[in-house]
């Protein structure tokens, strides 16, 4: 398949509510979209990519989660909604989104979500540790929410001023455009 070019801190499709998604309307195109989100995701080594970070006004993401000595752990959801959240965790995260930036970021240690998955079937997953906090970073990008809006205040005033440089960086990587061994 394709790899994408994913969007950076700063552009508006970012800080959007995504669309429902309505099968009949993408049903065609959806199994070469998951797959260039899958390639995407993988080629710059994420663990999920919503749709709105590859352009797309739709509310679906994809996770894989590499796991040792075990098969890694990859799901579709379309139409997410965290349904329960228990416990708390503060914990380092980054976004493709924001090449090279990690924060913590306090997330809620098991969810339960529930969406469609790639046959627009309906799942309920129960997530924990890695999982969940993948689950919750793509759910908040499809409701237009970046991580570092989840830092604490001071810090997200003392990044400002590092994502404002960072941010005419990022503008100019293209991961469509670069070679697989620079990725």
């Amino acid at each position: 398949m394709a790899i994408r070019r994913i969007c950076k801190y700063g552009e508006k499709i970012l800080e959007k509510k995504t669309r429902k998604v309505i099968f009949e309307e993408i049903k065609k195109e959806l199994p070469a979209l998951l797959a260039d989100m899958f390639d995407t995701m993988d080629a710059v080594g994420g663990a999920g990519l919503a749709a709105n970070q590859v352009g797309l006004d739709l509310r679906l993401a994809v996770i894989k989660i590499r796991r040792e000595d075990e098969e890694p752990l990859s799901i579709v959801v379309i139409n997410p909604e965290i349904v329960e959240r228990s416990g708390s965790s503060f914990e380092e995260e980054g976004c493709l989104s924001f090449p090279g930036l990690f924060a913590k970021v306090r997330r809620s240690v098991k969810v339960k979500v529930r969406a469609m998955n790639e046959k627009f079937l309906p799942i309920e997953v129960n997530a924990e540790g890695l999982f969940a906090r993948a689950l919750q970073h793509e759910i908040d990008h499809l409701d237009g929410v970046v991580f570092v809006e989840r830092l604490p205040l001071m810090s997200r005033l003392k990044l400002k001023p590092a994502l404002m440089r960072l941010k005419t960086q990022w503008k100019k990587i293209d991961e469509s455009k670069m070679k697989p061994d620079k990725l």
